[in-house]
Formats: C-alpha cells, structure tokens, sequence
C-alpha cells in the first residue's frame, strides 16, 4: 500500500510499494535492521557511516537536504553536514525554502549586521507572511551561517506569487505585474507526468471532495515553487559563488539546500529541474530526512528499493510526532 506524508502546503511525499531490498545479484540478502541516526546508501542499499557520507559530499556543487517540517533533529542532521564541510575547509551557501525572495535583503543584513535585533529580521525578512510557526525550530541554521560567514539564498517565491498561482492558475498568474517583477513571467515550466502524479494523487488522498479546477490549481502552484526554488539555485551557480571566502584557505561551496521532504524526491521537483537549467556538468546529491518508526519498516525498504534520494538518514521523532500519512 502507498504511504503518503503531508508536509506543509501541498507537497506531498508519495512512496513506493513495499519490495523486498535486493543485492546487486537480485538475490534476497538479510539487511541490517533499520534504527536511528543510520545514514543509509541508496545505491548500495546498506547504512554507512556519518564519516562516509561528508567525504562524498565535499566534492559535489548542491547537496538537497529534504526535511519533516519542524523536526529539530532534521536541523542538527543538516548542522552536522555542515560543520563537516567547514572541517573540509569548504565555505558551503545555505539555501532555506523558508525564506522568500522578497526576505533575500534581509538575510543579507542579518548576516552582515551582527547587532541586528532578532524581531528587526523576522519583520523585515517578512516571516510570518512567508513561513510562519516558531522561528526557533529553523534559528539554529541561519543563526551557524552567520557565525561562520557563509552567504544564504531565499529560495522560495514570494508567498503571494503563490497564492496568485493556486487561485487564477498559472497561465492567469504569469500575466500579473508582479511576476515580471520577479522575473517569473517569461520563465517555462515544463511538466513531467512522473511529477504531475507524485503531485496530484497525494492531494486527492489527502483533501477529498475538492473540484478537478481546484486540483489542477494546486499542482500549478506547487510547480511554480519548485520551478521557483530550482531558477534560485541553477541562477546562483550560473552567476558563480563570486563572494570572497573569509580565510584564503576555504574553498567556497557547495550549495546545502535545506527544504521539505517533498521537494527533492526521486529527484522531480528540484534537483532535475536545477539540472535541465545548469549548463555543464553538474554534481548533486539528494539527502532525504525521515524519522524512523519500528512500523515503517516495510515502508523503508520502499523509500531504498525505489531510491527515493541518494541517501536516506532516519532520525528520532520530532516533537509533534509523525508527520501526518494519507493512506
């Protein structure tokens, strides 16, 4: 049975039919059972250490971390990378989907002015209109980025270009003034039909009842935040990371993208978009977050026999317990 997690928004995680996990050689081995804190291989299908992990990172241009929202284990998962890049003297750029690009002045402030009062930022970084809960769930990783000096990227569009989406549509919504503003009324969003379900079936399990308009509408929105989030990375990599690094001995990058789980798996709704954008090559990893429950067990074999990411790191509960699943 599919097992569907509802993050915030819309995005939605859809997983995949329970198989068994298979060696190289198709034949069933015995796989180490799951438990917090493992960091397992996709490719390989076994856990590996944290150690392991960071020195394949440290080569890559984005690494896609894909959280539960407010799980505060998710942030210490993502503090670790990246004190282990800073260890690798890279000076990594942090890329929230909290923020807007409408807060992007503000994030530059806040990490050049240090005496800048905490309520000064959340208003001017417009918060609430742009996220919103406790900002103390997500302190911990702006709060690192500016003690070491790395630069932060606002991924997400602006709130209301999103809302003007999922209410007129897309097409509707390009035409509005504050799309060229945003440099979002000439950009293309090419469909996928993988994507298109990973979107729309999860929204039909979990808001029944709904019209097919106001389904189509939803699935544009979340298409135009991914399309969004995947233009402020792939336009950052095309511009180049031009800022001067602190200590001549940093190298700087990667880019650590920290977003919901839903926007990195299978690698649909950002990673290949950034790809499809970037010229050149490009190396990218997807990390995706989850916690672990002695009842999923099933379902985990899933998320590795399906490689719902590169890598699959289960963590404790968070404090609101498990996400909400639409079965």
């Amino acid at each position: 049975m599919r097992s569907l997690l509802l993050p915030a928004i819309w995005l939605t995680v859809l997983l995949a039919f329970p198989s068994p996990l298979l060696a190289d050689n198709a034949e069933p081995v015995s796989a180490p059972a799951f438990h917090e804190w493992q960091i397992w291989d996709v490719k390989t299908g076994r856990p590996i250490p944290f150690e392991e992990l960071t020195t394949a990172l440290g080569s890559l241009d984005v690494i896609y971390l894909g959280e539960e929202h407010h799980n505060r284990w998710h942030i210490e998962a993502a503090l670790g990378i990246l004190r282990a890049l800073v260890a690798q003297t890279r000076r990594p750029t942090l890329a929230l989907e909290m923020f807007g690009w409408d807060g992007q002045a503000a994030l530059n402030r806040y990490l050049a002015e240090k005496d800048w009062t905490r309520d000064q930022f959340l208003k001017e970084v417009r918060w609430e209109i742009n996220w919103g809960g406790a900002f103390e769930d997500y302190e911990p990783l702006p709060a690192f980025a500016r003690t070491q000096g790395f630069l932060m990227l606002a991924l997400n569009p602006p709130k209301p270009l999103v809302h003007l989406a999922a209410k007129q549509g897309l097409a509707q919504a390009l035409t509005d003034p504050e799309m060229a503003r945003w440099g979002m009324a000439d950009e293309r969003f090419p469909e996928d039909p993988a994507y298109y379900e990973m979107i729309v079936k999860p929204l039909r399990l979990c808001h029944g009842g709904l019209s097919d308009e106001a389904y189509q509408h939803m699935y544009e929105a979340s298409l135009f935040r991914d399309e969004g989030m995947a233009k402020t990375i792939a336009d950052f990599l095309r511009r180049g990371q031009a800022a001067t690094a602190p200590d001549a001995n940093l190298k700087n990058g990667p880019i650590v993208s920290y977003t919901g789980g839903g926007h990195i798996q299978y690698q649909l709704p950002v990673p290949n978009r950034v790809l499809r954008r970037h010229e050149g090559a490009l190396k990218q990893a997807t990390i995706y977050l989850t916690s672990f429950e002695s009842a999923r067990v099933e379902e985990l074999r899933s998320l590795l026999q399906e490689a719902v990411a590169d890598y699959i790191w289960l963590t404790p509960l968070g404090a609101q317990g498990a996400p909400r699943r639409c079965r």
